[in-house]
């Protein structure tokens, strides 16, 4: 199973990626040298959307389709902000 997700960062910026354990990757991304360039200068994050996937391979593309075909406007009306 494929997670993609978005968290919020503490300046309130968002951050889409993908994990196979969403608890895990959200811990790797508020305390771990593991967690994205991004994230780590920018903790804590919270988690504030998820969607699961069967394989990577559609989970990828639904991870391209938040990160590179959506506005902030658009992702904060799929987390319901």
């Amino acid at each position: 199973m494929y997670y993609v997700y978005i968290v919020e960062c503490a300046d309130h910026t968002l951050y889409t990626g993908i994990a196979t354990e969403l608890e895990r990757r959200i811990e790797e991304h508020n305390g771990s040298e593991k967690g994205a360039k991004y994230t780590r200068v920018r903790r804590p994050v919270k988690l504030v959307h998820s969607e699961k996937y069967p394989d990577r391979s559609t989970a990828s593309k639904r991870e391209y389709e938040i990160k590179k075909k959506m506005s902030r406007t658009q992702k904060l009306k799929l987390i319901g902000a």
